[in-house]
């Protein structure tokens, strides 16, 4: 799935948060860190497993919902171990969902024996509900803060990013939908002649045609919008979503708990969206990233020790980042042989 200079830049990547979290577990000290997760209640730690679980089901079951409104339906194990294959690609390319989408759209089309585009659709609309409840979990969170706290400088700034965050890809979304024609001609007449250069160099790959590349982006533009105007499954997908982000901010919780700790959900709430804002770096998945930012975010708003919080982040992405690259991976390198 992965070659040449993909490789490479998933080797490089990987170093990079590897470096990073070295950096962060030296500054936060390694030994306290570790005396931190010696205290970890292993009962809770397993259920924080199962939520990891509950998380990768939620979203699995939204990914499904799509693929029925597309005409492509999937079973409800099939869909859970797709989503997780996605999650894998995610995992292991840089920029996160950003490089991993192509891969995650031909593991969905494989899995479900349709298109590319409808897989590309699929995947992308998932994406981009899940946007959706992440904002609206973040700012009740936000609101909780800004009725029992004063704000101090690293929450105004959190504040900032998700409300501008929001609004940039609201406003994105809009104009690139309503200008989506303009969009199709200009992505056709870019991929084609980058198409051609890839089948002047790549031996035995024909370039696809530019009437080829043009029937495909409608073909995604039409999935995309056979999605959006069908408000029943729109719904249905976005609970389970909602349900997702809640699973996801529950094991958070319960990682600070197993460590003897009891926070307001406010602050798991705010820091999930924040934390999955950290994954478009160029570290595979967010790696690195992602445990600074809920570090910083669950310590300026809990008062729990730095040294806990990142044993907690720890054991929190132990969870929700191994366990989908592990299940998924196994589950891409099958659906790659197909």
């Amino acid at each position: 799935m992965i070659r040449g200079g993909n490789l490479r830049a998933t080797l490089v990547g990987f170093a990079g948060a590897l470096f990073a979290l070295a950096v962060l577990s030296w500054l936060v000290g390694i030994e306290e860190i570790l005396d931190a997760l010696s205290m970890a209640n292993p009962p809770v730690v397993l259920v924080v497993i199962g939520v990891a679980a509950c998380w990768l089901t939620a979203w699995g079951l939204s990914l499904r919902t799509v693929l029925g409104v597309l005409g492509a339906p999937i079973t409800i194990p099939a869909a859970v171990l797709v989503f997780a294959g996605a999650t894998f690609a995610n995992n292991v390319t840089p920029f996160g969902q950003a490089g991993g989408e192509p891969v995650s759209a031909l593991l969905v089309s494989r899995a479900s024996d349709s298109e590319y585009e409808t897989g590309l659709a699929a995947i992308a609309s998932v994406d981009a509900l899940n946007f959706v409840p992440s904002i609206v979990l973040a700012l009740i969170g936000l609101g909780y803060f800004a009725t029992t706290i004063t704000f101090g400088e690293n929450l105004e700034l959190v504040s900032f990013v998700v409300v501008g965050f929001a609004v940039a890809v609201v406003l994105a979304v809009y104009f690139g939908w309503t200008n989506r024609y303009r969009v199709e001609r200009a992505a056709v007449d870019v991929l084609t002649p980058l198409a051609r250069r890839i089948g002047a160099v790549v031996p035995r790959l024909s370039p696809p045609t530019h009437e080829s590349l043009e029937r495909r982006i409608e073909g995604f533009f039409t999935a995309v919008e056979r999605v959006g105007t069908n408000p029943r499954e729109l719904l249905l997908a976005l609970g389970f979503s909602a349900a997702g982000w809640v699973g996801l901010a529950t094991s958070l919780w319960l990682s600070l708990f197993a460590l003897g700790y009891t926070v307001p959900a406010a602050v798991v709430l705010v820091a999930i969206p924040a934390g999955a804002m950290a994954g478009v770096t160029p570290l595979p998945g967010g790696l690195g990233g992602v445990e600074l930012v809920l570090g910083a975010l669950v310590t300026a708003t809990s008062g729990v020790p730095l040294a806990t919080v990142t044993a907690a982040v720890l054991i929190h992405r132990g969870a929700t980042y191994v366990l989908p690259t592990v299940v998924g991976g196994g589950t891409a390198a099958v659906l790659a042989d197909r």
